[in-house]
This record gives C-alpha cells, structure tokens and sequence, in this order.
C-alpha cells in the first residue's frame, strides 16, 4: 500500500459506486457512507438525538475528561505495540481497508495488547483508538479479524465511544451517591438504559463488520469462536445459530424472565443472538440495497428527523416483539391483541398443565406452550 502512515488520510478513492480491488479479492466500497446505513433502529435513534443537541461535542469532552482516556492512551501507548507497516502489518493493511471501504477520513490508531482474552474495542471521543487483544489474534484467521476490525472501525464511524463515555461516568457516580437514598435507584434506572443502547450499538458494529469484510460466513466463524474457542473442526455454523433459535422459544416464562435478568448486567448481546441478527440483517432488503449503492450519506446527517428516528426505533421494537417466539413476549402480543383465557395461558407457560384452561379453541394454544419442563431443564445452563 502507498500510505504508511496509520493515522493519515486512507487511500484515493477512486471510483464512486463499485468493488475496489482489495487485498485478497474484490470488495465494494461505499463512499461517503453514513453510519446510519448500518446501525440499529435503536441504536440509530439515540445517536441522531444526541447528535442535535446543542453542544452535545462540548459537553461529553468535558466528561471524557474525567475518565481516564488521556491515561489509557499513554498505557497502551507504552505497554502496548501499535500497529503499523513495521509492527503487525497485515492488521495495518486490515485496518486501512476497513476505512477505506467505510470512507473513514481518518484511520485510528491501533494497538495489540498482550492478553489471552479475546477481545477488541474502540475509546475515545476526539482521537478513537482500537486495542485488540494477542487471544483475539490468535483465535480468528485473516477474513474473520477482517470482520472484527470493521467491527471496531464501525464503532469509530459511529460515535459509539459517546456510549462507553457516559455509561462509565455515570457507573463510577453510582457507585459514590450508593448512600444517597434513591439517587443510586435513578442512576442505575438510566445506566440500564444506556446499556441496551450499548447491547444495540454492537448488533451495529457486527453490520459493520460484514459491510468491510463482505463475507457472512467468517463473521458466523468468528462470533462462534468468540463462543466456543478455537476448535473449528468440533463447531457447526448450521447448529449454532439454532442454538440462539431454542434459546429465543424454548422454556416457558420463569426462563423469559431469567433471559432478561441475564442480559440487564451486559454491554453486548449474547453471541449466539448476535449471530442470529447479523445472518437476518444479511438476507434483509435493507442490506441489499446498501450492496447495491443505495445508503444515506452522511452528509445528510444533519438533516435526518430525531421523530423519524424514534418512530423507526420503536417500530423495530414492535416487530421484535411480534415475531418473537419467546414465551413472554408472545403473551405480550396475546394481551396486546386482547386474547381470551389469559389467566390459563399465564398458568401455561409458567409451566402449569395446559388442560386447565378448557377445551375451547384457546386450548389448542395453550397445549402448543407445553414446552415448560424441557425449558426449565434449559434454564440452568442460560445463566451463565
């Protein structure tokens, strides 16, 4: 490559609409691309907001400033090895492409720190840098780092460290209003928020991931070797995203609830569920039009409509629950669509006997949640 500077501008970019040549084999680019192209709704919705509030930049470097970015900056900086043509070059290479395909001005820095845990990240508010971890380098082969380096780049585009910023600042405040009463009980009420935010902003980042790889099936590999390790040969595609199927329906609503107190403690979804949304983003319409050249460019952002936003946010909300096939959530749609004998179905999917509730048409749907003992025999093992 011609540019060997890690934090200058990438490469020409050449044609407007059309693959590039790439290393490794053709892959399109999208220039000018907005993150909105890839992010969730709900994700989408909460960024366009914070993005209109006046001195939004102002107020969150402020913040950034009582956390120590400055201070982990110069640590990965003197323990860490950055990532250039002379030090893990075919990582600098990734990383370049994955700007250049995004159309990312500026190419973050980024750092390989010496850790057997697999993981990566994105911090920062003015400068992003990316850390990925040697457990994470040695786990993945070329095009499912590729994913996970668009993934961090997705990040960096996005903004999504303004999340990681507030969420730590306000963790930190928690911990020292805990004697306030009910000053941690709000606090905590808006942290739980802002971690379902994080959870949807890494269903983005995985889209952003696919969009510089380009390639589903490294992406699958690669979150399930984030699951299951470094065993390829014992592991099935196929299988582990069934897996996310019987954990979405399986069980009754004792295991709903233990799916939501499970997830509530989480920054990112669980890894068979990111998945399951990122092979269902894949095949939607919405990522074929954006292959085809037809995304928003981010030099519309500022015109884009925060009630637009909301209202497809909670549209996606909607959808989620009415395709659902999870207990709790189809007896939410049950009660939404004002369904009869709700007091035989809740006895139903916490495991009660079906037969209670009559042999009325209705008892036909209760009987189809008869699910409940091999469920609870699957709750176990979901809370880890």
């Amino acid at each position: 490559m011609s540019d060997d500077n890690t934090n200058g501008t990438p490469r020409p970019t050449g044609e407007d609409t059309g693959a590039e040549n790439l290393p490794g084999r053709r892959r399109r680019r999208f220039p000018g691309i907005s993150s909105r192209a890839y992010e969730h709704p709900a994700d989408r919705s909460a960024l366009v907001a914070l993005r209109k509030l006046s001195g939004f930049d102002t107020v969150f470097k402020a913040l950034s400033g009582l956390l120590p970015e400055r201070s982990l900056r110069l640590l990965f900086l003197s323990d860490s090895v950055r990532v250039s043509d002379a030090q893990f070059a075919h990582l600098n290479d990734m990383l370049r492409d994955a700007c250049y395909i995004l159309d990312l001005e500026k190419v973050p820095a980024m750092y390989v720190s010496q850790n057997p845990q697999p993981n990566a990240m994105c911090i920062g508010l003015d400068e992003p840098i990316i850390v990925v971890t040697t457990g994470l380098i040695e786990l993945l082969d070329e095009e499912e780092m590729r994913a996970v380096v668009g993934h961090e780049v997705g990040h960096a585009l996005s903004g999504h460290a303004v999340y990681r910023t507030v969420l730590l600042f306000l963790t930190n405040l928690a911990l020292r209003v805990a004697w306030i009463p009910l000053g941690n009980v709000a606090i905590m009420a808006i942290v739980t928020a802002l971690r379902e935010w994080f959870r949807k902003s890494e269903l983005s980042a995985d889209r952003a991931g696919l969009l510089v790889g380009q390639d589903l099936q490294a992406s699958m590999r690669g979150l399930m070797k984030m699951a299951g390790g470094n065993h390829l040969h014992e592991m099935n595609v196929d299988a582990f995203l069934k897996q996310a199927e019987e954990y979405e329906q399986g069980g009754d609503l004792r295991d709903s609830v233990l799916k939501i107190l499970n997830v509530l403690p989480r920054t990112h979804p669980f890894t068979t569920v990111r998945a399951a949304e990122l092979k269902k983003w894949a095949e939607s319409r919405d990522h074929q039009r954006l292959m085809d050249g037809h995304y928003p460019r981010r030099d519309e952002d500022k015109d884009t409509s925060v009630t637009d936003s909301f209202r497809q946010s909670a549209s996606a909300y909607a959808s989620d629950v009415r395709d659902s096939k999870d207990p709790l959530m189809k007896l939410v749609t049950d009660i939404a669509g004002g369904a009869g004998d709700l007091g035989g179905r809740v006895r139903s999917r916490f495991g009660g006997s079906g037969k209670s509730s009559g042999g009325s048409g209705r008892g036909a749907d209760a009987s189809g949640e008869e699910s409940g003992g091999s469920g609870e025999a699957k709750g176990g093992p979901s809370a880890t």
